[in-house]
């Protein structure tokens, strides 16, 4: 239990419950339940649009809903992102840009990247054919991808809170990360749910060894970059008119 809170804790707004630093082996274990936090993550948001949709129009609903989305996980994904974008594009050799990713200013490829990807949600979120399954799906599979990352890819660093997690993090947690998406997401997005799991997985591996390229592993702004990408994605996927809505 102590891990599943750590996993709420880190990753939500959620007042502490366990007061107390958690140790390497609790953050590791935490991994295994990201999905979850992600399945609470995508009620909260699904019945916040709902609500607000009843008053509001879709573009409006949609704004509060990525504002929401931004508070309720402390805009700790989306940080990651505007940092790995300064990163990867902005230096280049390998170490500049591991200088760069570190640094907590935002810079201009950082505000580029951050622009096109909330103007991206945007879009999607007032073109959704499927909202039920794309608002709860896109947080559920951003948040296994994060585990699938972790487990996957080296880490690139020799210290700091991503590599504590890295290092904890076993095939175990991957696995129970993995059968809790994948029952989650057929639950409620049968087929074309998982569809968008294994596009998910394709943007996990795509990332992972692009980034390798340019630097010797991944960090811990990246897996919050590969989270947005994934929900991104996802999102986009569930505007195709393809799929009836539930």
């Amino acid at each position: 239990m102590t891990s599943l809170w750590a996993a709420f804790q880190f990753l939500t707004i959620l007042p502490p419950i366990v007061r107390r630093p958690f140790t390497k082996k609790e953050l590791g274990q935490s991994v295994g339940f990201y999905p979850l936090v992600g399945l609470a993550l995508g009620g909260a948001i699904l019945g916040l649009d709902a609500a607000l949709r009843l008053a509001l129009p879709t573009q409006v609903s949609a704004v509060l809903v990525l504002a929401a989305w931004a508070v309720l996980t402390r805009g700790l994904h989306l940080d990651g992102f505007l940092d790995t974008c300064d990163g990867l594009f902005g230096g280049f050799t390998p170490e500049r840009r591991l200088e760069i990713l570190r640094d907590s200013r935002v810079g201009a490829f950082g505000v580029i990247g951050g622009v096109l990807l909330l103007l991206g949600k945007y879009a999607a979120l007032t073109t959704l054919q499927d909202r039920a399954a794309a608002l709860l799906l896109a947080p559920i599979l951003g948040r296994w991808a994060m585990s699938m990352a972790i487990v996957a890819f080296p880490y690139a660093r020799e210290n700091g809170l991503g590599r504590d997690i890295k290092d904890y993090t076993r095939w175990p947690q991957a696995v129970l990360a993995g059968c809790t998406a994948l029952a989650v997401t057929w639950l409620f997005g049968q087929a074309p749910g998982l569809i968008a799991l294994v596009g998910a997985g394709v943007i996990v591996i795509a990332a992972g060894l692009w980034v390798q390229r340019l630097i010797p592993g991944l960090t811990g702004d990246i897996y919050g970059a590969i989270c947005e990408l994934v929900e991104l994605g996802v999102l986009v996927f569930f505007t195709i008119g393809l799929w009836p809505a539930h």
